[in-house]
């Protein structure tokens, strides 16, 4: 997906919000908004937003000294999302249709997000659960279905902390034998590294690599030798999230993006409105 004018003031407003939440003081704050302003009127609008967003947060650790600015929020997310894991399982048990249950409550796991709002509360979260079975929700399960049945190999790519923990009730009905799970290398905004992989438990559950790059979603150019082997060979691609969506969504690979639509730019480009749980399918063709 292309970068489109109106992500340019969400650009600076996550420049704008991370500043805030290092405590930067005026003048550092307006040396980094005014060098944003600066990239974004140069930039190529014909790139995905995350590259953009890739150098809002280098910018800001690097002139703040502040290597993972999010680093309580994502303990914190982490340790709610574990607390509320086995309500979680409970519902998918009981659901009569496991899968989509599953798939619901992933999608809700990606509200917990940092990029894309100023901020999000765990009481947000819980309300998102409580409703998870009834919200709007846009997709094919039975396509997922027979995707994953016919795959050999599944690349399974996460977004953020605490939400990976939800990811663990898809798994859970995924060939785990045959998935791979992919990070990030190093912090970038909220989103899921090793480290919040072993804290909500996916490194016992599949093998974890990352993408090589600190890049908020998987732009291939960018991206590590290690990560391009294992989506060359991959035959089917499940990404969690805006960044990936935003990244991946107009390449000609067998793809899954499970996301919350919580942009107008990428809510007009699935064709749902805002707010919407989306399945979403792209390249390959189902059978």
């Amino acid at each position: 997906m292309r970068t489109y004018l109106d992500c340019l003031p969400c650009f600076l407003r996550q420049a704008l919000d991370v500043t805030r939440l290092i405590g930067a003081d005026e003048e550092l704050s307006e040396r980094i908004l005014r060098d944003v302003l600066q990239t974004a009127s140069k930039m190529d609008y014909s790139q995905p937003p995350p590259v953009m967003g890739k150098y809002i947060h280098r910018l800001v650790r690097d002139s703040a000294q502040a290597p993972d600015p999010y680093a309580s929020l994502k303990q914190s997310f982490n340790s709610m999302a574990l607390r509320v894991y086995p309500e979680l399982a409970d519902m998918v048990r009981q659901a009569d249709n496991p899968l989509e249950a599953a798939v619901r409550l992933a999608i809700v796991g990606n509200l917990i997000d940092f990029g894309t709002a100023s901020g999000v509360s765990e009481e947000q979260v819980q309300r998102e659960v409580d409703q998870a079975l009834d919200n709007p929700f846009q997709g094919d399960v039975a396509s997922l279905e027979r995707a994953v049945a016919q795959a050999d190999s599944i690349l399974y790519l996460f977004d953020n902390a605490g939400e990976i923990a939800f990811d663990r009730l898809l798994l859970d009905l995924l060939p785990l034998e045959r998935v791979v799970g992919v990070v990030k290398p190093s912090p970038i905004i909220n989103d899921a590294t090793l480290e919040d992989a072993r804290a909500c438990g996916i490194t016992d559950m599949i093998p974890v690599v990352d993408t090589g790059s600190d890049a908020p979603g998987a732009v291939l150019e960018d991206c590590g030798e290690e990560f391009l082997r294992h989506y060359r060979r991959a035959d089917l691609i499940l990404a969690k999230g805006q960044g990936n969506y935003e990244a991946l969504s107009h390449m000609e690979k067998n793809a899954f993006f499970l996301l919350k639509a919580k942009c107008s730019v990428v809510a007009a480009d699935l064709g749902c409105t805002g707010g919407t749980m989306v399945l979403t399918r792209s390249g390959g063709s189902d059978s």
